[in-house]
């Protein structure tokens, strides 16, 4: 079972001396690969399974809190220059970004009634178990986002 595409895989645009050295030193820890995988897995399914409850009343309070979606997709940029989007439950009003800069400052009135609880607690982050499962996130480190030459499955 490999993590790793072979070299000759890789787009064009990878194929570089600058990244051959980082794509030899992966090479070489095919296995952690495969268990840190296999954590984030684990991890994000125990996760959704003990949290899932909670989450759906978040999802409930927050659509009587607001008109709007629940979710909210952030954009994020990794070390290497890649766009990628992470789920996160919607602290703002809809459409918020339309309203006001993308920087949110000390009480911003975009914020709701329980998007300023769920950012306290930290809980509008919950959702990013579900980028975790789909391989777009880790619990830590190296993801494949910021690693276009890593392979997802483990089948």
């Amino acid at each position: 079972m490999k993590m790793l595409r072979e070299w000759d895989e890789l787009p064009d645009f990878m194929r570089t001396e600058e990244v051959r050295p980082y794509y030899v030193i992966l090479k070489k820890k095919n296995k952690s690969l495969i268990a840190k995988r296999a954590f984030d897995l684990l991890a994000a399914v125990i996760g959704l399974t003990i949290l899932g409850p909670i989450m759906i009343v978040i999802a409930v309070l927050i659509a009587r809190d607001s008109k709007g979606g629940v979710f909210f997709r952030q954009e994020r940029i990794t070390q290497y220059g890649r766009k990628f989007r992470v789920h996160k439950f919607r602290t703002m009003v809809a459409d918020a970004e339309k309203l006001g800069s993308q920087v949110t400052v000390s009480n911003d009135m975009r914020v709701t009634k329980i998007g300023a609880v769920l950012r306290k607690y930290r809980l509008d982050e919950l959702p990013q178990l579900l980028d975790i499962l789909s391989g777009d996130s880790g619990i830590i480190g190296t993801t494949k986002k910021n690693l276009d030459f890593t392979r997802v499955s483990l089948a």
